[in-house]
């Protein structure tokens, strides 16, 4: 039986969504595989974090975060010094 998952890449202005259907037991991995995105990173099911070993279920939806330009604590601190 397949699955059939939504990887998800969300860029300043708008979001890439590929949906992919993959074997019983794929991984996150396999999904990032099969939409060519980068393995590189930080990613995520439903906004909670996942290693790229983590098993898919039916509907998940892959989340593949971009890198912090700026960390947010240093972002706070330039906006309260203005």
């Amino acid at each position: 039986m397949a699955l059939k998952v939504e990887v998800v890449y969300a860029l300043p202005r708008r979001e890439k969504v590929l949906s992919v259907f993959l074997p019983d037991g794929a991984t996150v991995r396999d999904a990032l595989l099969q939409t060519g995105f980068s393995e590189e990173g930080s990613v995520g099911i439903f906004g909670e974090p996942a290693n790229l070993d983590t098993r898919l279920n039916e509907g998940d939806r892959v989340e593949v975060y971009r890198p912090l330009k700026i960390d947010p604590k240093e972002a706070r601190r330039r906006r309260a010094k203005r």
